[in-house]
């Protein structure tokens, strides 16, 4: 089978792809653009529709400012137990934040600012159900990949940071 390269054409940089059951989600950067975060959906990786998008208030998105190319950078997207989760940056406002929601096609939820610096944030989960953070970042002066222990639905720091 010969698949297109990229996989959907256009402006749709970093994307970040989860698959739930036999349907595959996929978010990307929108910089200092509005609506930020579209959603699309494939079941064959090679058909998209866009569906929606994470973050469609202000509230969820503040640009004032904004300079070309700030704004909302590589954001990861994320299912658990029932939950899409989409976490990323917003380097014009405060950061690392999480949203989440239900419906994948409705409203998501206002963020949920992490306390912590740099960008490429992503979420794992583990076997026994516990959330981790992983971005870049620093401690103490060091660079690196810091991961820490994190409540998705709050943002709150449930460990200490490790490099």
């Amino acid at each position: 089978m010969k698949y297109r390269n990229p996989i959907i054409p256009g402006y749709n940089p970093d994307p970040s792809i989860c698959r739930v059951g036999n349907d595959y989600y996929l978010v990307n950067s929108t910089f200092e653009f509005f609506p930020g975060v579209p959603i699309y959906h494939s079941t064959n990786l090679v058909n998209w529709e866009l569906i929606g998008h994470c973050l469609t208030r202000r509230s969820q998105l503040e640009l004032d400012g904004c300079r070309n190319s700030g704004g909302i950078y590589a954001p990861t997207i994320r299912y658990h137990d029932g939950t899409f989760f989409m976490i990323t940056t917003n380097v014009t406002d405060k950061g690392n934040f999480v949203v989440h929601t239900n419906d994948i096609r409705g409203e998501w939820s206002e963020p949920a600012w992490i306390d912590q610096g740099g960008i490429d944030p992503s979420l794992f989960w583990d076997d026994d159900n516990r959330c981790y953070y992983c971005s870049t970042g620093s401690i103490d002066g060091i660079r690196g990949l810091v991961a820490f222990e994190i409540n998705p639905f709050t943002g709150e720091i449930l460990s200490e940071k490790s490099l």
